[in-house]
């Protein structure tokens, strides 16, 4: 154990890391692949092949960092695996990985068609666990590695005038499954942690049924106001990184104050 009196700088240093972000082709995920790559590491941009990754790409290229756009489907374990091959043969061994790639609509619970629930879990839940099984199975052969879950703070609390039961017990799903992959893996040097952002301006929290009550959920945030993506990105290079050698299977709110009792 390190002494106090000898901690080492730079513990957000990413430098000769090789990051994987899933849904970084916007939003939160976008964010966090710059703020990775803006701490050193080269970058695996991973979203469905129809998304365009441009200003990504540009973004991690201004870091002056590599990068290299992956499109598959999370939901694909077939997908997902040749991801992760893709990364290391372009960029090297994965070692850090962050899975934002997520869905959300809403509809009253009474009247929701299987389909769109089953769709939700498909992406935001299983497409989390396919992700992190084809990285964990890089990161095992490493003996090292560290994976962060996008969940939300939709999965502690419930969103008043949001119906979106199926959104909110998916994301509760997330938390939980970072909480349990953290424990079968703490022992083989991968710690996994999920990170919970409050209401932030994504394209997927500025849909219509959003929109309409952003500048209300603005106002019943502690801070005032609602999370650039950008703020997302230091939570996350924090988790990804030494200064959390010791935090593993934790959930991190980042909702400027909204879940405090």
């Amino acid at each position: 154990m390190p002494s106090i009196l000898s901690i080492p700088n730079g513990l957000f240093d990413l430098s000769g890391r090789v990051a994987l972000i899933t849904g970084a082709a916007s939003g939160i995920g976008q964010a966090i692949a710059v703020a990775v790559a803006a701490q050193g590491a080269d970058v695996a941009a991973v979203d469905l092949p129809s998304a365009d990754p441009q200003a990504t790409l540009d973004a991690i290229g201004k870091c002056g960092r590599r990068a290299v756009f992956v499109g598959a489907d999370v939901t694909s374990p077939d997908q997902m695996q040749a991801a992760v091959a893709q990364t290391e043969r372009e960029l090297g061994p994965l070692t850090l990985a962050v899975n934002a790639a997520g869905i959300a609509n809403a509809c009253p619970a009474e009247s929701m068609p299987l389909e769109q629930w089953q769709r939700v879990y498909d992406v935001d839940v299983t497409g989390v666990f396919v992700s992190c099984q084809a990285e964990a199975a890089a990161m095992l052969n490493h003996g090292r590695g560290s994976i962060v879950n996008i969940s939300s703070m939709s999965g502690t609390i419930v969103n008043r005038g949001l119906l979106q039961c199926h959104y909110n017990s998916a994301k509760a799903a997330v938390t939980h499954l970072s909480r349990s992959l953290a424990m079968e893996w703490a022992r083989r040097g991968i710690r996994v942690n999920a990170l919970s952002p409050g209401y932030t301006a994504t394209p997927m929290n500025l849909r219509p049924e959003m929109a309409d009550r952003m500048n209300e959920y603005a106002e019943e945030t502690p801070v005032g106001r609602i999370a650039d993506p950008a703020e997302m990105g230091g939570p996350a290079v924090f988790l990804l990184s030494d200064a959390a050698s010791f935090v593993t299977g934790i959930d991190l709110l980042a909702d400027g104050g909204f879940c405090a009792q």
